[in-house]
């Protein structure tokens, strides 16, 4: 079983996340609502580690949930070293206004541990669905 990312300060990975509704790539007649999401992961431990796969659990307002399993983030694979930080942009598309993804990534540190880094659960929020 892979160590979770904090529980030694050498791989400590820490994910924020950032996300926005896209209303010129969506359509809610048609049930469609397109969302932008911006991943900054940084290197807080000791030891340059390399991400090599994620795994995301995305769930609409009526609780359908996607999973979404595959090697790399968008087309790569960063080695991310101590103190720096990876960004990218991605995107997700749901048939509600509405829901959350969450998930994690496995990394690979140069000694060769392997650990995971959860991604905290974020919101996608479309139109008129704040309250």
């Amino acid at each position: 079983m892979s160590p979770k990312a904090g529980t030694n300060p050498k791989y400590d990975i820490r994910i924020a996340s950032q996300c926005r509704y896209l209303a010129d790539q969506s359509d809610p007649e048609k049930g469609v609502y397109r969302f932008a999401y911006t991943i900054t992961i940084r290197n807080h431990g000791s030891i340059a580690s390399q991400l090599i796969s994620r795994h995301w659990l995305i769930q609409d307002a009526n609780g359908r949930m996607q999973e979404v399993k595959g090697l790399g983030v968008v087309g790569q694979q960063p080695l991310i070293q101590p103190g720096q930080s990876f960004e990218y942009t991605s995107g997700s598309q749901l048939d509600t206004p509405q829901g959350a993804m969450h998930g994690n990534y496995f990394f690979v540190a140069e000694d060769g541990t392997r650990f995971e880094a959860p991604i905290e659960e974020f919101a996608l929020v479309g139109p008129r669905t704040l309250h």
